[in-house]
């Protein structure tokens, strides 16, 4: 129960976001999670001399978000390298004050990629034609492949996907998250886009589940190497939201050059 009505109530947010909420109000919502997820990226994996300095650093980083509000990949580019910028002059006019400061430069810089980037790209996918539609089956699609993995893992898995990462993920848990997401994205295709060749949906479905999977492995990574059990107590029940938008996170950039690639055509 403490798992389901968090869950129950972020997926009720998360619709009307998609689909009530003007463009301007979703940027917003968009860009006040990203803060948070940098926040927590910061609190786990970098060091700074204090909280001015972090502020300054995750203000920096958020500039791809920030630049998404004007709905081109070449204004998130830019705002990429905004933010590499910004962390550059931040590390050199405070070089004596960080106790390392290339492992600062680097792993600040890695959260501009790994959180402010690939948010960034969720803003670009609400934008374009039917992104409410796509955003609603990329989640289903990371749900799906989520809830099918335990479920499946529990049940016929043996063979460990990756022991040293994340000791409970298996083989069977992740082909039965992978079938999941294929149904879910199916299922909703057929409802939201029945333009969509189903088969189309299909190969989709497996790519950005794959991706997923190595978002959830990547954060696992990130939480074994600086001894975090979750990225954060935001959502009750839930951890924080890395723990709930990894997935959905790395997905949304294949996603949306998939789109943009004609994929689905």
């Amino acid at each position: 129960m403490n798992r389901f009505i968090p869950g129950l109530l972020m997926a009720a947010l998360w619709v009307l976001l998609l689909y009530i909420a003007p463009p301007l109000i979703f940027w917003f919502v968009m860009t006040v999670g990203a803060a948070a997820a940098l926040h927590e990226f910061f609190r786990m994996a970098v060091k700074t001399p204090g909280s001015g300095t972090r502020t300054l650093a995750i203000a920096s980083s958020l500039s791809p978000v920030l630049a998404a509000y004007a709905g081109s990949p070449a204004a998130v580019l830019t705002g990429s390298y905004l933010a590499l910028l910004g962390l550059a002059l931040l590390v050199i006019f405070f070089y004596t004050a960080f106790a390392d400061p290339l492992a600062f430069l680097l792993n600040a810089g890695f959260s501009v990629f790994y959180v402010s980037l690939c948010c960034a790209f969720i803003i670009l996918l609400r934008g374009l034609p039917d992104g409410s539609h796509w955003l609603l089956i990329l989640t289903a699609i990371t749900a799906g492949s989520d809830t099918g993995a335990y479920y499946a893992g529990r049940a016929f898995g043996k063979r460990k996907l990756c022991p040293p990462v994340s000791p409970k993920k298996t083989v069977n848990g992740a082909i039965g998250g992978m079938l999941a997401a294929v149904a879910a994205a199916v299922l909703l295709g057929c409802i939201l886009l029945p333009e969509v060749s189903c088969l189309k949906m299909a190969v989709a479905a497996l790519l950005l589940a794959a991706v997923g999977i190595v978002g959830d492995l990547l954060e696992s990574v990130i939480k074994r190497g600086t001894g975090c059990k979750d990225s954060g107590t935001m959502l009750k029940g839930h951890g924080g939201l890395l723990d709930r938008a990894d997935s959905l996170l790395f997905a949304a950039p294949l996603l949306h050059t998939l789109l943009a690639w004609g994929f689905f055509a």
